[in-house]
């Protein structure tokens, strides 16, 4: 599809069975095929990052079998993948390229690891030289610094390493996670030393749930060193059931604040593992009204001393949401006042550049923008929304997701809306369930 116009509408009222969290479902593919047993994986997301991880484990002599919609079983391989020569092509999915490239560097194989052109200029420089402390050996195919990859047996056999390695923490999180991931691996203690301050720091966390889930304890000083201690193995814990994304829920309940509500996600709640439930408390601070079960979150606008906007503005640091983040920038459009999220320098290595994305089109709506190296600051126009924009979305499934919620304001086409498939295939039909279309 090209485009799809979505018509202004008034409210947003309903409830949303999220899709299985990305994030955890790559983590746990491959944590699944990297362990000793069988793991059973229910509700894994069904989306193209997943779908490429899934190709890739297959390829890499891994037994997948899907047992029904979204559950899937996973024969894991000790720790030693069967196949040790490969091509892989991986899309534009940093929660797989990232960490198998940690991964398939302390294995003693020939890999290839390629992508989509964007995937290509996403920085791994800072992985590479990790690993290559470790004394893997790394080739770029292509520019240095960037993919694609070639992997080739270590002139230093895993046995003989040194584990204790040093990674900067402020361009991706995706580097520690590939690097925490892998180490167990060696059956050494490791030591990881982190330079500079770790961005998206809930990520971490979520990594370091789902490696205690398959038997792996990691120790951390002030999320500044960790430390695996020896002789741990990846054992599958029989039933795993991902978590619904809190990434997506940011739209759900977004369009609840704006559009009086209550909308509620399903999936998700106070006990998550995934920071982005933070975003709930961004939205509170913005002035809707937020309400927590064990496994739901719903919002609702604050119909209390309100003015003619839904939301007031925030000023806000979001290096722990840095996604979720993404729907404040277009909620911002909705608040009396200028928004201003910060420490969001990590948007620019993302699918696409997200600053300068979300600069320009933020600006066709009438929005006044200024954009800075980690910042944005956004003030609404005086006079309503710009009727009918069409949103380019840069094959970036974000970008479209969050300006569907510009429809609650004025008609808007999103351009190249089936982008979305990299996490949420079916969403603007899912989002079409909640919203009343009569016009304002």
């Amino acid at each position: 599809m090209k485009w799809l116009d979505l018509p202004s509408v008034k409210t947003a009222r309903g409830i949303v069975q999220l899709p299985g969290s990305k994030s955890i479902s790559n983590r746990i593919l491959l944590l699944a095929a990297l362990a000793e047993g069988t793991t059973y994986i229910h509700d894994l997301l069904a989306s193209d990052d997943t779908t490429r991880m899934l190709e890739a484990l297959t390829k890499l002599g891994i037994s997948i079998t899907q047992t029904a919609k979204n559950d899937y079983s996973v024969i894991g391989s000790k720790g030693i993948f069967p196949v040790a020569e490969v091509d892989l092509f991986l899309g534009n999915a940093g929660t797989a390229f990232r960490p198998l490239t940690a991964v398939l560097s302390l294995m003693q194989g020939h890999y290839r690891l390629s992508g989509v052109p964007r995937m290509h200029e996403r920085p791994i420089a800072d992985l590479v030289d990790a690993l290559r402390q470790l004394g893997a050996n790394i080739t770029y195919l292509g520019n240095a610094g960037f993919p694609p990859l070639e992997i080739k047996p270590a002139d230093t056999h895993p046995a003989n390493r040194i584990n204790h390695v040093t990674v900067k923490g402020n361009v991706s999180s995706q580097f520690l996670t590939g690097l925490l991931m892998a180490l167990p691996l060696t059956t050494k203690e490791s030591i990881v030393d982190v330079s500079g301050t770790l961005i998206s720091q809930p990520y971490i966390q979520l990594t370091l749930a789902q490696m205690r889930l398959f038997g792996i304890q990691v120790e951390h000083t002030s999320w500044q060193q960790f430390k695996i201690p020896e002789r741990q193995n990846y054992q599958s814990p029989g039933h795993v059931t991902v978590e619904g994304d809190a990434s997506s829920a940011s739209y759900f309940l977004a369009a609840g604040a704006i559009g009086n509500g209550p909308v509620r996600v399903q999936g998700v709640g106070r006990n998550s593992a995934q920071g982005d439930v933070l975003f709930a408390a961004a939205l509170e601070m913005m002035g809707a009204q937020i309400t927590m079960g064990e496994n739901w979150i719903e919002a609702s606008s604050n119909t209390s001393n309100r003015t003619d906007k839904p939301l007031r503005a925030i000023e806000l640091d979001c290096n722990h949401i840095p996604d979720a983040a993404m729907t404040l920038a277009v909620a911002a459009l909705f608040a009396e006042g200028s928004t201003t999220l910060r420490n969001i320098a990590s948007w620019r290595l993302k699918e696409t550049d997200r600053l300068a994305a979300m600069s320009t089109e933020l600006r066709k709506l009438g929005a006044t923008i200024e954009e800075g190296t980690d910042y944005l600051r956004v003030t609404p126009p005086i006079n309503g929304l710009t009727p009918h924009a069409a949103i380019d979305t840069y094959d970036d499934h974000r970008m479209a997701m969050c300006f569907s919620l510009v429809s609650l304001g004025a008609p808007v086409r999103i351009n190249d809306p089936d982008c979305v498939a990299k996490t949420f295939p079916e969403y603007f039909e899912v989002f079409s369930q909640i919203v009343q279309t009569e016009l304002k």
